[in-house]
């Protein structure tokens, strides 16, 4: 079987004030937008979409990392560092410094408009891909 992944489902309070965070913030390209209100959204990244609608309810402990289920979306980057001067302008706040990631490499958290938790990964130069 070959499959790739297509899209994250990331359900909101709020899909258009998402939506624009994530352009706004880490560049992510609009795809497709239904044009109702709350609108349901198709947001581009460097490796997959995000689909961005309405939520029925908030998830109060979405912040924390040991919850069963998706946790996180990974970001891969060549400098921490950068990315978090450049993140930093652009209104993220960072509460915590970067720490050292599984497999190797270094990785720092940080959440989006909504609460929802992402991470910078840096990884060694020589790290193995795995396709990716």
């Amino acid at each position: 079987m070959n499959f790739s992944i297509e899209h994250i489902a990331v359900p909101a309070a709020n899909p258009a004030a998402l939506k624009d965070w994530y352009v706004r913030v880490l560049g992510a390209r609009p795809v497709w937008d239904n044009g109702q209100n709350p609108p349901v959204c198709l947001v581009a990244l460097p490796g997959a979409w995000l689909e961005i609608y309405a939520a029925d309810s908030p998830l109060a402990e979405r912040g924390n990392n040991k919850l069963a289920g998706f946790r996180h979306l990974a970001l891969r980057v060549d400098s921490i560092d950068a990315a978090k001067t450049e993140l930093t302008k652009r209104g993220v706040q960072f509460t915590e410094e970067a720490r050292p990631a599984a497999g190797g490499g270094r990785v720092l958290f940080f959440e989006d408009l909504e609460g929802n938790l992402l991470h910078l990964v840096e990884r060694p130069k020589d790290f193995c891909s795995g396709g990716l």
